[in-house]
């Protein structure tokens, strides 16, 4: 199969690019991979390019780059495809607009697959006739604005399927929307085998990863591990991730690491990639999110031998991690309680070294090589369906796009209605 997959920045960092890519060098080891871009920053992906894997861009944004984008008169214009309820559309563009359109009209592939749900919206409505579309969310249903959940509920008519990295979220999508004919089904995220030795559980150190903003509540954790402190002084806790836009939440994690006097017990790393060689430092590891789409860091640390403290919170936790066995489950929120968690563990050798060889073992169901099969069964299934499944969804689009028409006049009238109430006020 040729299959192209469309990524809003291959060249950045976060669990989409990962993901995205463990699964493209896995498809490419059998079929024709391509990952297109739509903005390049820099050079080589911060992450590292996948192997076997085409790799291109739509957008050049390097200020030094002779093909660079960043001066054309249309990308100072809104984007009017790429969806507004989409919280990347203000790096969109009429040039990317136009770009992806031509993109995806020339496309000569089997299977285009969509990462986000703006590009999605684009694969559903521009893509060449006999190409399946695929739509990958790797957000939850719960975490989009209602515009897009509106968008959403008329463009996806035109997708051939949909696919969500929990099961939770699948059946969310189910009974949110109502898109006959697509098929909406749960593929989780994958992660590598490690080429490092796994952790043995001996290290006196508590690992968490994840880019420093507030949905990832490490205030929750630094709170616990001052309470784990207490008893424990001998043990450590090192933060992984890089700030966010403004810095603030790094500088509020710092400040309550100073209040709480944990110097020298909590490090606030900054981001390190690979993580690989980090996690297995550890002997055990923490996730306090307030949400979670899927938890590719818990795979992760699982993969390098780690039992997981984690916060049951919607959607990825409870499906990843088996309470007891390979990790343990809190309540969102409850400081004790994950205090009382990373006790349970750090207290008991044999129960910390039994839960990591557990999360050693059931962390081999999300390799690569096995969920790039149940794409590549999804995949098979949609081209084998054929032209006439294609043209109902053809047929589809046609019958919503009256709604959507709707939708558009209503939100473009708020707009300017929003735009004169501004106005009078200034004056």
């Amino acid at each position: 199969m040729r299959l192209s997959f469309l990524l809003h920045n291959a060249y950045g960092f976060g669990g989409t690019i990962r993901s995205t890519f463990n699964l493209a060098e896995a498809l490419a080891g059998r079929h024709e991979v391509e990952i297109v871009s739509v903005f390049r920053h820099r050079d080589r992906p911060g992450m590292g390019a996948p192997r076997g894997v085409t790799l291109r861009h739509l957008v050049d944004l390097r200020e030094n780059s002779p093909g660079f984008d960043g001066a054309d008169p249309l990308a100072a214009r809104p984007a009017k495809v790429f969806p507004r309820g989409d919280g990347r559309h203000c790096q969109y563009s009429r040039l990317t607009d136009e770009r992806i359109a031509d993109h995806l009209a020339s496309l000569r592939s089997d299977v285009v697959v969509g990462t986000r749900s703006g590009l999605n919206v684009h694969i559903a409505r521009q893509t060449a006739r006999g190409v399946v579309r695929v739509g990958q969310e790797h957000l939850t249903v719960g975490g989009h604005s209602l515009r897009l959940r509106r968008e959403i509920g008329y463009r996806y008519a035109a997708l051939d399927a949909v696919t969500t990295v929990t099961e939770a979220d699948a059946r969310a999508y189910r009974e949110s929307f109502s898109l006959p004919g697509v098929r909406i089904l749960a593929v989780p995220g994958s992660v590598p085998e490690p080429p490092v030795e796994p952790a043995d559980g001996s290290a006196k150190w508590v690992v968490a990863a994840g880019r420093l903003t507030r949905v990832k509540r490490f205030d929750v954790l630094i709170e616990a591990f001052a309470r784990v402190v207490e008893v424990r002084p001998d043990w450590r806790l090192r933060i992984y991730g890089g700030a966010d836009a403004t810095g603030n939440e790094k500088e509020a994690l710092r400040r309550l690491v100073d209040e709480r006097g944990l110097h020298g017990h909590v490090l606030l790393m900054g981001p390190a990639s690979p993580l690989e060689a980090e996690w297995v430092k550890g002997s055990v590891a923490a996730v306090t999110s307030s949400q979670e789409s899927f938890g590719m860091t818990i795979v992760e640390a699982m993969r390098c031998g780690l039992p997981v403290v984690s916060t049951d919170c919607p959607h990825g936790p409870g499906e990843i991690i088996e309470d007891g066995v390979d990790g343990l489950l809190v309540p969102v929120g409850d400081t004790g309680a994950v205090a009382g968690a990373l006790l349970e563990l750090i207290q008991d050798d044999g129960l910390r070294r039994r839960a990591g060889k557990a999360a050693l073992a059931a962390s081999a169901r999300f390799d690569p090589a096995r969920i790039a099969e149940r794409h590549e069964a999804l995949f098979t299934e949609l081209l084998d369906a054929g032209a006439a499944d294609r043209t109902a969804s053809g047929a589809r689009e046609t019958i919503h796009r009256g709604a959507g028409a709707v939708y558009d006049g209503v939100y473009a009238l708020r707009h300017r209605v929003a735009a004169v109430a501004r106005g009078r006020r200034g004056r």
